[in-house]
């Protein structure tokens, strides 16, 4: 492929993957967050394969680029979805003081 048509694909790849994460609502965000972390994590293990196969140095460093740029992305999804997930938790109960005194002085 020449690169003005792989330029294409990227920008409308963006701009349609805008549009319908912006129409989500946000209850949803939750479940959506979690699928994105599957699909990231099969991203992971095609870099993992790429890297595993590369015999020039270039092909290699891009590869090993991509391994660490979908483990943060993959950490990073997982840590937000985390909090959100704590988002939807009830609040908890504070615990009684233990330290005051039996006798009352």
């Amino acid at each position: 492929m020449d690169p003005v048509t792989l330029l294409t694909v990227v920008v409308l790849a963006v701009f349609v993957g805008f549009e319908v994460v912006s129409k989500v609502t946000s209850k949803l965000h939750t479940p959506l967050m979690s699928g994105a972390n599957a699909i990231h994590g099969i991203i992971l293990v095609g870099a993992i394969i790429v890297a595993g196969q590369a015999t020039d140095p270039w092909l290699l460093a891009i590869a090993l680029l991509a391994v660490v740029l979908a483990t943060a992305n993959l950490v990073g999804g997982f840590v937000v979805t985390d909090r959100m997930l704590e988002m939807f938790g009830g609040r908890k109960r504070a615990r009684p003081r233990t330290d005051a005194r039996e006798d009352g002085t």
